[in-house]
């Protein structure tokens, strides 16, 4: 007779049909874990128990079979053993996913039982295994070992939890064990210009999106051709104005609308730098696109409009009923990390380059931006005209502007900034911005700045949340293929061994020995911003961090904090505008995150509710990983 086998939905290993498990990777038969579920184990034990043995059987050495099939003792230890070993096997290997040629090469190793072995072999391994006492007649044991074990077996398989969703395929290493490569550490390619990440905010129709384009134009990084068919089309549309902000506006609903909806990237060149410029949208819509953009930024232009209600428009919205954008967006740049700011009083022309407005603005929002914690010494003030082309990379030529300012134009003023320490003896961090069309292969590529670390072709990487490792196949640096890239550089990465499908923006890049968590509970210090309505138990808010949002719910006040960041009062009630605290969330679905104490840039955390940030702050704990 033919024996009849089942094949494991785990690892494709035929087994007997008599068989209870699978013989290669230990994972339960299907139709077994549904009758130990329904209460039938007793039964199902009893038929594989009572399987007739011929006397004549070899002897089975238990030491060359796939798993150990050893006597055990009749206390339960070793099923316990063997169900957390089946648990923990499963978290800590790739589970094969479609396709994959580790699927692929267990199947075509299958051993396929013949008629020339007994089919007894596979009928004892499983009595021995799930610790059945058996006379020396071969019977079944008795009524009560089979209730006891029916007891064992199901408390066992209901502590199974086979999730192929886990992503915990590293066992991480502590931060002091890296050591950088000597590649990582090698000086400043002769003749490359160190690059800066640039983020452009500020109100809407303040100008940051011309001001963008006017810049690119001038520093011929826009062709004649680009730039007559910009006029041409804006014209038609009855938007002559735009035609410079078309540069970098390039949708047609950005276009329709007249606003700049996301983050726009593009390169220019000074005497120091490599700019990478985030023209970021400044209507209060589209405020979580500005957020995902440019916390990428080591400095900022906050870009002002001059015209007469429209700065008091940008400081306070809403006829003073609400925080306007310039604010917002001032607290926000500052909770990136940003220090440096160079604030550009744009529409000078509109009030005829009027000293005493432009004085009047600077010491306006010079006392907000020092309430953010901005530095006086850091904050440099341009008045300047993108539409006339005034101050903007050479000194002004208006005799009205002329008369009373000698100060440093606005392309000086940029390459005055200073930038901030790149740290590539730390283990690789690439939040992923977003996921673009390789230029070289035209396959899906991560782009993104390198926070810490640094990657060369090659380099293996570890995709997060997915949890698969990738080879690093292709660099691009603005278009230019390039063979290494640092912390502080703006790449595209094009990976080999991964669908392009599985990179995701607000997912990371990071060292496969050294993976980022991927949680969504957490602890945060959060500083209240000016808000009417208070922040109570069970609010629900808008989680941001890095490229990524969520829907989440402050699940715990823990305590208020001093100025000096100690407790001053435990489990208050509520929280209201200006005040410090430590607050419990939970959120809808697992993020990539980092307490800020180990990176900077997966730990800034920012609370929004009803279209505006209420809270910014760090992550002062990973609590958990997919708690709820």
């Amino acid at each position: 007779m033919v024996p009849v086998h089942w094949t494991c939905s785990m690892c494709t290993f035929s087994n007997h049909e008599s068989m209870a498990y699978c013989e290669m990777c230990g994972v339960f038969r299907e139709t077994f874990v549904k009758s130990a579920k329904d209460g039938s184990v007793k039964d199902a034990v009893s038929t594989v128990s009572s399987e007739p043995r011929a006397s004549a059987s070899p002897k089975i050495d238990s030491s060359k079979t796939p798993m150990k099939t050893s006597a055990v003792a009749s206390d339960g230890d070793s099923a316990r053993k063997h169900a957390s070993t089946c648990i923990s096997t499963a978290n800590a290997t790739h589970l094969p996913s479609a396709g994959s040629s580790l699927g692929a090469e267990k199947k075509n190793k299958t051993p396929v039982l013949s008629e020339e072995i007994p089919v007894e072999r596979t009928a004892r391994l499983a009595p021995d295994h799930f610790q059945l006492k058996t006379d020396q007649s071969g019977g079944p044991s008795s009524s009560s070992q089979n209730d006891y074990m029916t007891q064992k077996l199901s408390s066992d398989i209901s502590q199974l939890n086979l999730d192929k969703n886990n992503a915990n395929v590293t066992k991480p290493c502590l931060p002091e064990d890296y050591k950088p490569e000597k590649w990582m550490l090698a000086d400043q390619e002769s003749g490359v210009l160190s690059q800066l990440n640039l983020a452009i905010v500020g109100h809407v129709d303040s100008g940051k999106s011309t001001l963008s384009g006017r810049l690119l134009h001038l520093l011929g990084r826009i062709s004649r051709k680009d730039m007559h068919k910009n006029e041409k089309e804006s014209k038609e549309k009855g938007k002559g104005s735009f035609a410079f902000a078309w540069a970098m506006d390039e949708s047609s609903e950005e276009r329709e609308r007249g606003v700049t909806m996301t983050v726009g990237v593009a390169y220019l060149e000074t005497k120091k730098y490599r700019v990478v410029l985030l023209d970021s949208p400044g209507h209060k819509d589209f405020v979580p696109n500005m957020i995902s953009g440019a916390t990428q930024a080591d400095a900022a232009i906050l870009v002002v409009d001059a015209s007469n209600g429209s700065f008091e428009a940008g400081m306070d919205g809403e006829g003073g009923k609400s925080v306007g954008q310039t604010k917002e967006h001032a607290q926000l740049i500052r909770s990136f990390g940003v220090e440096q700011l160079v604030v550009a009083v744009n529409k000078m022309d509109a009030v005829a380059y009027s000293k005493e407005r432009f004085e009047f603005i600077k010491l306006q929002l010079g006392s907000f931006l020092r309430s953010c914690n901005f530095k006086d010494s850091a904050i440099t003030w341009i008045p300047l005209s993108a539409v006339e082309n005034q101050n903007l990379i050479k000194p002004p030529s208006d005799a009205r502007l002329t008369c009373w300012y000698q100060g440093s134009c606005l392309l000086d003023a940029i390459d005055s900034l200073q930038l901030p320490s790149r740290d590539v003896t730390k283990p690789l961090i690439l939040p992923i911005c977003d996921v673009i069309k390789s230029q070289s292969t035209g396959q899906l590529a991560a782009f993104g700045k390198l926070e810490t670390g640094a990657i060369q072709n090659g380099s293996k990487v570890l995709v997060l949340p997915c949890g698969l490792e990738a080879t690093v196949k292709t660099i691009e640096r603005d278009t230019i293929s390039c063979s290494i890239a640092r912390a502080g550089d703006n790449v595209a990465v094009n990976l080999q061994g991964i669908d392009g499908n599985q990179l995701i923006p607000g997912g990371v890049l990071c060292h496969p020995g050294f993976p980022v968590a991927v949680a969504n509970h957490l602890e945060l210090k959060i500083l209240v911003l000016d808000i009417t309505t208070p922040i109570l138990f069970g609010s629900q808010v808008e989680f941001h961090i890095h490229h990524v949002k969520e829907a989440a719910r402050i699940t715990k006040i823990i305590a208020l904090l001093d100025k000096t960041g100690k407790p001053s009062k435990s489990a208050p009630r509520f929280l209201k505008s200006k005040q410090n605290a430590v607050v419990q969330v939970s959120l809808d679905g697992a993020v990539c995150v980092q307490e800020f104490s180990k990176s900077r840039a997966l730990g800034r955390a920012y609370l929004r509710s009803s279209g505006r940030t209420i809270a910014v702050g760090v992550v002062n704990r990973v609590i958990g990983q997919d708690e709820n």
